[in-house]
């Protein structure tokens, strides 16, 4: 049996992760430049030039100040949105599964959704008290709607062919769902999940703005009512770079989980 020799390595793929890279990096760093430009002059108080919020930030995010502030808010972003995950796809396998209980829970399902969870802030603090509790409450309340429902929607979606195959050879109830229902509508499942991440970090800062003592939310608005604007800023960029490094973190994860799944479409987009 003659071995068969690996397919050579050709130029453009070695080209298209600079071309990648370079397409990835482009955007940011056209916004940062016109930032700075626009705000280089600017002796508006509450629009300081973008040189000064970043000589301020080193400052202002010490290492204390990062382990008071940050790190609750991140426990309390991922307490909440792990507990949304288990409760969306718990429930959305169980509805998605049976047509009578899908009949009866949507339009409660509906009904609860179109009510923004900002909005059940006071109406939590009422039974869950105002510490940490709260805030992850708030966080699950939001982050479980795109999860249920993406959910429902992939367990929905099961080829009836796997289902009938799975039954064929016995295989129902709990091992039906882990063998052939979650990998089937896993893909549908990690929609909801990119989806309700954005979704935790607005909740999670807006949890913090009420009767809270650390967090970035707190910290933010502590910084706008002592008029620190330059301070302010520099809590909405830690924001914002903790929403990328979450972001990155979610998609290493999601081509690790799905890794067969985005084969697949690899291989049917070379096919084709």
């Amino acid at each position: 049996m003659t071995d068969i020799p690996p397919e050579p390595v050709r130029p453009s793929m070695w080209r298209s992760l600079p071309l990648r890279v370079l397409f990835v990096a482009a955007l940011p760093v056209l916004l940062i430049a016109v930032w700075w430009l626009a705000s280089d002059g600017s002796t508006n108080v509450y629009w300081p030039p973008l040189r000064t919020i970043l000589n301020t930030f080193p400052d202002v995010w010490t290492r204390d100040r990062l382990h008071a502030d940050l790190v609750p808010s991140l426990l309390r972003l991922l307490a909440g949105y792990a507990s949304a995950a288990v409760v969306g796809v718990a429930l959305g396998t169980v509805i998605g599964s049976y047509r009578k209980v899908r009949a009866v829970c949507e339009p409660v399902l509906e009904f609860l959704r179109a009510v923004p969870p900002p909005v059940l802030v006071p109406v939590i603090m009422l039974f869950a008290g105002i510490g940490d509790t709260m805030k992850i409450v708030v966080i699950a309340s939001g982050c479980v709607w795109p999860i249920l429902l993406n959910t429902v929607e992939g367990v929905r979606a099961v080829d009836s062919v796997m289902s009938e195959t799975a039954r064929s050879y016995g295989i129902t109830g709990p091992a039906r769902i882990r063998a052939v229902v979650l990998p089937s509508a896993s893909p549908q499942i990690f929609a909801g999940l990119r989806q309700a991440l954005s979704i935790g970090i607005i909740l999670m800062v807006i949890s913090e703005m009420f009767a809270a003592s650390n967090g970035l939310g707190f910290t933010i608005v502590q910084f706008q009512r002592g008029f620190a604007i330059p301070d302010m800023w520099t809590g909405i960029l830690v924001l914002g770079l903790l929403g990328f490094v979450l972001s990155v973190v979610f998609q290493l994860v999601e081509r690790r989980v799905l890794g067969w799944y985005h084969g697949l479409r690899d291989s049917s987009r070379r096919s084709s």
